[in-house]
């Protein structure tokens, strides 16, 4: 499935919730042909030590860049936590990016929770929730999607972003 864009107020949506809870499971589920963004707040090492390209980000390079034929991956130094339209650069040609994170963005969220793991959702009083992803019993005046409605899911991100669905 490829999405394409008819209109829209934001390209992000942020998946959001508490560790544990099961964004990423879900997102792996919804993102087949979509731009996403894994916000880590801890940092991250990208490649694997002794590489050629770990070699040399850690000899110094400010950037590093691997491309292949199939991909490009990028490690770049940066000054500050950056917010998802600062990334926007890097989605061209995608008409909805999904984050990972973000929970104290101010884009639209849709947040995965399961009272496993807390007992009330994060975004219960956030404006910018869209849609709660839960297989409990929880009303907050937003769409309450479960875990494995993947399909609906989407079905709604096309319909709330006035997005044109076409099968490849």
């Amino acid at each position: 499935m490829t999405i394409s864009k008819k209109k829209t107020s934001s390209p992000f949506v942020s998946f959001v919730g508490n560790s544990g809870s099961g964004k990423t499971t879900f997102l792996e589920k919804l993102i087949p042909e979509v731009g996403t963004i894994k916000h880590d707040v801890h940092g991250f090492e990208m490649d694997k030590p002794g590489k050629d390209s770990w070699r040399h980000k850690h000899a110094g390079a400010s950037v590093t860049v691997i491309s292949s034929p199939y991909q490009i991956g990028m490690v770049m130094d940066v000054k500050h936590d950056h917010k998802p339209d600062e990334l926007l650069s890097y989605f061209n040609g995608m008409d909805i990016i999904l984050t990972e994170g973000y929970k104290r963005g101010e884009h639209p969220k849709m947040e995965i929770f399961r009272t496993e793991i807390i007992n009330e959702p994060l975004c219960k009083n956030n404006k910018s929730l869209l849609a709660l992803i839960t297989d409990s019993d929880v009303d907050l005046d937003v769409p309450v999607f479960s875990s494995r409605a993947v399909e609906q899911v989407a079905d709604f991100l096309i319909k709330h972003f006035d997005l044109a669905c076409a099968i490849r």
